[in-house]
């Protein structure tokens, strides 16, 4: 009786040990989930966003100037006042645009088959108009014109152009060599005396303008700016905990703060403290509870404000492939996400309204490139 019984007992550990080595490699299996494929910048989509920039270079009028009048000496044109920078409806908008027909003609030198954006190119970024350009900057009542956004996105094209190895823009980035140096150093001089970040979902918002500038930093081998910018990441950012998406976002933000703070701290810390800071910061990465983050819907794209929310999709998705690279586990949430809301707005690029096409593609591009 004794034998049967040992059989018995031998036969069903037997079965649960099958049983158990059956299954595994199925929970293994589910554990690990694959990495979602990314979007790819189709060529249709890059023609689509080349066309904004190189259509509103040159367009001067509307013009939203944004400086301090001295005196009646200074009501001037914005092509008289800022002869490079003078089209697409804004400085900055201006000088992203220039960023993305540089990272789109490395990309696809077809796109200018009869050399006419190049001669466009040529005939704007010249030293005669970057010393009117610097005269502005210099100007006592505008020192702190486009600080910092507009100064970011400059950085951010003389990063392009220094990486290009082409005869023009190794001749238009040592044009521009000056104006960047200077918005170099006075971003230093700025962040020494900025007490608190400024968390906006608009243009002032410090964590995306120092993300942009890192990377100049870092490509350039600008090491006071980029230490500049470590220093006071971590000054600012580092004690920061429990970011909550739930207030995001604003009616007309184009930024995501927290997803900006993200992003930006992904670059100063090292791996492993990233992701200890990230736990504390967006806790809800981790738990798989994004659905919080949906697409911004923009209600009237007449609206040039409104419109601000399909900008922000593109801006989210840019930080969340930023932060899926640092953090790989967190690849297969976020990279879904990001392709969604690059998606839901992609079709809504085209130029049927100035005011929302004339910045619309960078975003896109600036995403699409941070895959």
């Amino acid at each position: 009786m004794c034998n049967k019984r040992s059989a018995f007992i031998f036969c069903v550990l037997c079965v649960l040990t099958a049983v158990i080595s059956c299954k595994q490699p199925v929970e293994q299996k589910e554990k690990t989930s694959s990495v979602p494929e990314k979007l790819v910048l189709t060529e249709e989509n890059a023609k689509a966003i080349f066309a904004l920039p190189t259509h509103c270079l040159s367009v001067e009028y509307p013009n939203k100037m944004g400086e301090v009048l001295g005196s009646a000496a200074d009501l001037k044109t914005p092509k008289a006042l800022r002869p490079i920078f003078y089209g697409c409806f804004d400085w900055h908008s201006s000088v992203h645009g220039y960023w993305s027909i540089v990272r789109l003609l490395k990309m696809y030198p077809q796109f200018d088959s009869d050399g006419s954006v190049r001669a466009q190119l040529k005939s704007h970024i010249t030293k005669e108009n970057l010393a009117v350009e610097m005269a502005f900057f210099n100007d006592k009542n505008n020192l702190n014109f486009e600080r910092t956004y507009g100064w970011a996105w400059l950085l951010k094209l003389q990063q392009e152009l220094l990486s290009w190895n082409d005869p023009d823009a190794k001749a238009w980035a040592a044009t521009l060599q000056p104006l960047a140096n200077l918005l170099s150093e006075r971003t230093q001089a700025y962040l020494s005396k900025l007490v608190y970040p400024i968390r906006t979902g608009q243009h002032e918002n410090t964590a995306f303008s120092l993300t942009l500038m890192y990377e100049y930093a870092e490509a350039v081998g600008d090491q006071a700016l980029l230490n500049a910018i470590k220093t006071n990441s971590l000054r600012l950012f580092e004690n920061d905990k429990n970011c909550d998406l739930a207030y995001e976002p604003s009616g007309s933000d184009f930024l995501s703060p927290c997803l900006e703070e993200a992003y930006l701290m992904s670059k100063i810390f090292a791996k492993d403290e990233y992701k200890t800071w990230l736990l504390n910061f967006m806790p809800v990465l981790f738990e798989d509870k994004v659905e919080i983050l949906k697409p911004g819907i923009v209600s009237d794209r007449t609206d040039g404000k409104l419109v601000h929310l399909d900008g922000l999709n593109f801006s989210r998705a840019n930080c969340l492939y930023g932060i899926g690279r640092v953090i790989p586990e967190l690849q297969p949430t976020l990279i879904p996400l990001a392709n969604e809301h690059i998606e839901f707005s992609l079709k809504n690029i085209s130029n049927d309204d100035y005011m929302g096409s004339h910045w619309l593609g960078t975003f896109a591009l600036l995403a699409l490139s941070n895959q």
